[in-house]
């Protein structure tokens, strides 16, 4: 394999990517990019899959197990091996010192052809993706496809970076006057901490898997993928596709496994707690996050969990922009992302605007009105919002509206491809901010096209209740609207006191639930929603350590 001629060039801009934090993707957005018949290529790949037994000859399979049910209605159909742990856990062992003797570079070109391979399949995995998260198409085909892989290069990127910045050698002498000086030979090597075990999430299986499978594939360890019971198929292809990597490179192919469970079976706690599991990545529930950080106490662990996203809507130059701006963050994915804004903090006494003053009833009135133009249309709503991943999110829906005054209800959509799929548009609440059993409902997380417009006495109250609920519950993203200098180093303040990502005053085409890899971090690592950000150094430096050998010169 021609790793150096065909993979160190991307690296190179990766590294300099993340350096300057300018924009930067080899990884193309547009699926015509892929070639005429890739379109029909993809989906005639996943349909193949489809009620099929998912061989991959790893060690200890000792059953089968399967049952993903789109969101979009079919049955997948797919069985996927089931593993023996106390087999398959100690052959992923076996590789390790090998993967470890390639080296950084080494490793790293592996995994860029990895995801190379990947890529080329970006549609196929967009089906995939779009049938075990209920994503709409193209979004399925963009964040389940290149934006997943450029995060999953950001990350041996700067597992790369991390891991090279100690020498491979010195050569050490200390002076000692007139006696011979005392000298030493020291060699460094980067060594992993052992097993890595990526606990996967329903709705973004290889955007949120990614960044944790690659760095700490790229740091040395070895990655054993539990996907959720509701989206296997993109994290298997993952899988398969690995293993193919690294046998053809030399390499054991049992450093990368998969452990699909049985229903019900709890497989992630069992693994959570084993002796071999040194890093855990984590995206999902506050209760099972929590759950790992104080019981997976042998590992490292990294987790992504629930956060109360709040936007203050203090003032605006474009009032249309910032309705329009607000809908469609609202609207994407039918509020199914870590990102999406649930709370939005307006003054009972209105904003000012460039279209003149606007009362609390008018803003949320006006953005009720906004989302409903923009989800008017049904083949653009479905284009949007894509179908509930579950019957929980659906649950949480039905249940807002008994919460407080519905701005905008919720209306049932029809997918004509799909006559099964669940499509609901957003739901927009109000709530007064000073009563009790109010603050009782927007403090908690209602994951999903949920959103509060929080009356609040003043931008004041607003900035020290977004401060509170930052601290208190954590948030992956915080947004703001003003005009006022004052008013947005106050917000500014905050966010940098509780650790949040804020986005001022987006009234285009870049939305405060979208982040891009390679300049934009995905969480801070400081506040309850995450205790790690996609992608940073802390990321990864903590996958391995330097292990020194002295030697007497």
């Amino acid at each position: 394999m021609q790793l150096t001629e065909t993979h160190r060039p991307t690296l190179d801009q990766a590294l300099e990517a993340i350096r300057t934090r300018a924009y930067w993707s080899p990884h193309p957005e547009h699926p015509k990019a892929y070639g005429e018949s890739a379109p029909a290529d993809g989906l005639a790949a996943f349909e193949a899959l489809r009620n099929t037994r998912f061989e991959l000859d790893q060690p200890g399979t000792d059953g089968w197990t399967g049952g993903e049910v789109s969101p979009y209605g079919p049955e997948l159909g797919i069985e996927y091996p089931h593993p023996d742990i106390d087999v398959l856990l100690p052959a992923m062992r076996a590789g390790v010192a090998a993967w470890r003797e390639a080296g950084p570079e080494t490793r790293a070109l592996v995994c860029l052809e990895i995801l190379s391979r990947i890529s080329a399949r970006t549609h196929e995995f967009a089906h995939a993706v779009m049938h075990t998260s209920g994503q709409a198409f193209m979004m399925a085909f963009q964040a389940g496809g290149p934006h997943a892989q450029d995060r999953g290069l950001e990350a041996v990127a700067y597992a790369y970076q991390e891991q090279t910045r100690t020498p491979d050698a010195a050569d050490w002498s200390k002076p000692q006057g007139k006696r011979d000086p005392l000298e030493l030979r020291k060699t460094f090597t980067t060594a992993a901490r052992g097993i890595s075990l990526l606990i996967g999430c329903n709705t973004f299986p290889t955007w949120n898997g990614y960044p944790g499978l690659f760095a700490s594939l790229a740091t040395g360890n070895p990655v054993l993928v539990k996907p959720h019971p509701r989206a296997v198929l993109p994290l298997a292809l993952t899988v398969r596709v690995a293993r193919e990597v690294l046998s053809e490179a030399g390499f054991d192919p049992n450093l990368v496994a998969l452990a699909v469970e049985q229903p019900g079976e709890g497989i992630a706690k069992t693994l959570a707690v084993r002796p071999e599991i040194k890093i855990i990545d984590y995206t999902g529930s506050t209760a099972f996050g929590d759950w790992l950080e104080a019981n997976a106490r042998q590992a490292q662990v990294y987790t992504e969990k629930a956060g109360v996203n709040t936007v203050v809507i203090d003032s605006t130059a474009n009032y249309k922009g910032m309705l329009s701006n607000l809908a469609f963050s609202l609207s994407l994915y039918s509020g199914q992302m870590c990102t999406t804004p649930q709370n939005l903090l307006i003054p009972r006494d209105g904003i000012s605007t460039d279209a003149g003053p606007k009362s609390y009833d008018d803003v949320v009135t006006d953005l009720a009105a906004s989302v409903g133009g923009l989800l008017g249309d049904d083949a653009r709503a479905n284009a949007l919002l894509g179908a509930l991943v579950n019957p929980d999110v659906k649950s949480r829906l039905d249940a807002a509206a008994e919460l407080g005054e519905v701005a905008l209800p919720s209306r049932k959509i029809a997918n004509p491809e799909f006559p099964d799929a669940v499509v609901r548009t957003p739901v927009i609440v109000k709530l007064d901010g000073a009563k009790p059993d109010a603050e009782a409902v927007y403090m908690s997380e209602c994951f999903g096209p949920v959103s509060f417009a929080v009356a609040v006495d003043s931008t004041a109250d607003a900035v020290e209740l977004l401060r509170r609920t930052v601290r208190d519950k954590g948030a992956m993203t915080v947004g703001a609207y003003t005009t006022s200098e004052e008013t947005e180093r106050a917000i500014e303040d905050v966010c940098l006191d509780e650790s949040a990502q804020l986005s001022l005053n987006l009234t285009g085409g870049v939305y405060v639930n979208q982040t891009a890899a390679f300049s934009d971090f995905h969480g801070s690592g400081g506040n309850p929603a995450a205790n790690a950000a996609l992608c940073d150094g802390a990321f990864v430096s903590n996958r391995f350590r330097v292990v020194e050998v002295r030697r007497q010169a």
